[in-house]
């Protein structure tokens, strides 16, 4: 079922979200962008450029970066990342709310989410920051067969951590902060939680 961008609005603002300040955690933001396509709500995600050093190289996740200190707060931040990664201006885009802040289990950033709607049809421009954008269908994101727990290596250490397996055999799957993300998001607008193995 396709939800309007009010229902939306109301299911992301309640329960209000979550707003954090941890000190001593560098602050990110990201954007969450929804478009619909072919009768059915997507969502934009970004694999990330092959860079030494970048913990999040390689990995799945939303437009967005760090919170400079010249920003006027982590919404702007994440209209200017996504702007510089995908030349997308969020400045026109239909604002749809927040999700709740999230801190880093493996390292000290304290990351915001913004919900937007764009138009169907819209094509980012990759930087050099982002090696691929796509879209994913919320029913595949919903879909209890791509979700299971993938063995993971992070800075050196092995762990297990839930996931989503995207429907594109050459991607990476979806976990860590950027899953955490998307499950709220459903949980909030499709009333979907994951049963824990």
């Amino acid at each position: 079922m396709i939800h309007s961008s009010e229902q939306i609005t109301h299911a992301l603002g309640h329960p209000r979200p979550t707003l954090l300040d941890i000190p001593g955690h560098r602050r990110a933001a990201v954007a969450l962008l929804l478009t619909e396509a072919d009768g059915e709500r997507k969502m934009l995600f970004i694999e990330r450029a092959t860079h030494p050093g970048d913990p999040w190289s390689g990995n799945i996740g939303f437009p967005g970066g760090k919170v400079e200190a010249d920003a006027r707060d982590p919404r702007h931040a994440a209209e200017r990342e996504t702007m510089e990664e995908l030349s997308l201006d969020l400045a026109t885009a239909g604002y749809l709310g927040r999700l709740s802040d999230l801190d880093g289990a493996h390292l000290p950033v304290l990351l915001s989410c913004f919900v937007y709607a764009v138009p169907p049809g819209v094509q980012p421009e990759l930087s050099d920051e982002v090696k691929d954008a796509f879209w994913v269908s919320i029913a595949d994101l919903l879909d209890l067969s791509r979700h299971g727990i993938h063995k993971f290596t992070f800075s050196g250490d092995g762990f297990e951590s839930p996931c989503i397996r995207l429907p594109y055999e050459d991607k990476p799957v979806l976990w860590g902060l950027t899953y955490r993300l998307v499950m709220d998001f459903l949980q909030r607008t499709e009333g979907f939680r994951r049963k824990m193995q």
